[in-house]
């Protein structure tokens, strides 16, 4: 195969073992396209001094196939005991599994309905213009947490902070991401502080819930006495009773589980916050930069407008998925080595992992590996499913994938139906990993 004509390399092996690193941090962050080409053709797995990358298709996939090798270790100090921090064991399968039959995949056209309307909504509100990341990425999923996954009686601004910092902790702050140790320190203390606030939300949540849930049950049997209770109890703490809804907190607590299943209040209270801390920096992010990708690219945002007007939506999320593949929300998904294991063994990329080693799996290179993607630099909407890596791979895969195809697509078609759509400016992330700010506008 007939190597590429760049210099990464040569400028990372010419540099000191300090430098090294921070050279492909600085790549990750602002070229990683033309980066993972060198190194998929030249160097596919990359052993640098604080971290190994995988760039490959085949040795990605490897990798996150393989939970008990290369694991989710990391997660467990900023996740404590939710499910995602668990590896290939019994209560990853058995929450992952429950919470997927929760978030029936029979809701979707529901959803993208529910989508469609709160974004059309907010965007008719804006009098021709809008700063779009707070007023709408962010705020169309904080709408959804609360009115399908169930998440009610805080506002809005909370759940997004809350999603914020937890986001922000879990993904942003590791060794290979060399902050200073002050900042570090700034965003576990965010991350602390409004856990505290989420905790007590979710208890407070779960108990006006729960005597709601039983007050229901027992309009159902002969003997009424715990729904009067009920009423009685709520009434002296001064309560609202809450009117139910089929949301997903709501099937949680209407579900009745044998003792052996293992879901308790206490689980179900670690999943009512996963559900949020994973639906709203995610969307925002994703909403904002396949926004600005079609504005940049005046032939796709063409054809993305004319799919818009149509009622068959597979078109039109075909090119949000492409856009995706090249502004995705992470260019990697990061695990730790729990065992020695050989990546690519018996090829000329072979290479030992050690214990204890970070693996940077490079899910955006693997989407460009022309062993899967034909003609990978070029934009072609509706390529494989099967080969996108926007919701991860493997078991930890994202729980609300289904949510989110119908989330994401939705919510940049409702933005590119406003007629003459331009941006004022590029997204400002402010320094951080996630959009903070872009303005858009359109004729009203």
């Amino acid at each position: 195969m007939k190597k590429i004509k760049t210099n990464y390399l040569e400028q990372y092996d010419a540099a000191a073992d300090a430098d090294k690193f921070p050279l492909v941090r600085r790549w990750l962050d602002t070229e990683p396209l033309p980066f993972f080409k060198e190194l998929r053709e030249n160097r596919p797995i990359l052993v640098t001094p604080e971290c190994t990358l995988v760039t490959r298709f085949d040795d990605v996939t490897e990798v996150l196939n393989m939970p008990k090798i290369f694991t989710v270790e990391l997660y467990i100090a900023k996740m404590g005991d939710y499910l995602m921090s668990h590896d290939d064991d019994a209560l990853h399968t058995r929450e992952k599994s429950l919470m997927q039959g929760m978030l029936n995949r029979d809701d979707l056209p529901q959803v993208r309905a529910m989508i469609a309307k709160i974004a059309k909504d907010i965007l008719d509100g804006a009098n021709g213009g809008i700063e779009v990341v707070n007023d709408y990425c962010r705020m169309v999923p904080a709408i959804l947490v609360q009115d399908y996954f169930g998440l009610t009686g805080v506002d809005r601004k909370d759940l997004i902070e809350w999603s914020y910092w937890n986001q922000y902790d879990n993904f942003h702050n590791h060794p290979f991401d060399l902050l200073t140790e002050e900042k570090r320190q700034y965003i576990i203390d965010h991350h602390n502080e409004v856990s505290k606030h989420l905790k007590k939300y979710i208890a407070e949540l779960l108990a006006r819930r729960l005597l709601a849930v039983k007050a229901e049950q027992a309009k159902n049997i002969v003997f009424s006495m715990w729904y009067f209770l009920c009423k009685l109890v709520r009434q002296f703490l001064g309560k609202k009773n809450d009117t139910l809804t089929d949301d997903i907190v709501t099937r949680m607590l209407r579900s009745n589980f044998a003792e052996a299943v293992d879901f308790d209040l206490k689980r179900v209270g670690f999943n009512a916050g996963g559900l949020l801390i994973g639906a709203i920096e995610t969307t925002s992010q994703a909403v904002s930069q396949v926004i600005q990708y079609l504005l940049e690219h005046p032939e796709w945002l063409t054809k993305a407008i004319t799919a818009a007007q149509r009622d068959e939506p597979k078109e039109f999320d075909a090119i949000v998925w492409e856009a995706l593949r090249y502004v995705p929300i992470a260019a990697y998904l990061f695990r730790k080595t729990a065992s020695e294991y050989t990546v690519g063994k018996s090829t000329d990329r072979e290479t030992t992992i050690h214990p204890g080693t970070y693996v940077l799996a490079c899910t955006q290179s693997a989407m460009f590996d022309p062993l899967i993607n034909e003609n990978p630099d070029e934009f072609i909407p509706d390529r494989n499913w099967y080969h996108h890596f926007n919701f991860g791979f493997g078991s930890h895969e994202c729980l609300g994938k289904y949510v989110g195809m119908v989330m994401i697509p939705e919510m940049v078609r409702q933005v590119l139906l406003k007629p003459s759509l331009k941006a004022t400016g590029s997204i400002d992330y402010k320094s951080g990993p996630f959009p903070e700010h872009y303005e858009l506008k359109w004729k009203n």
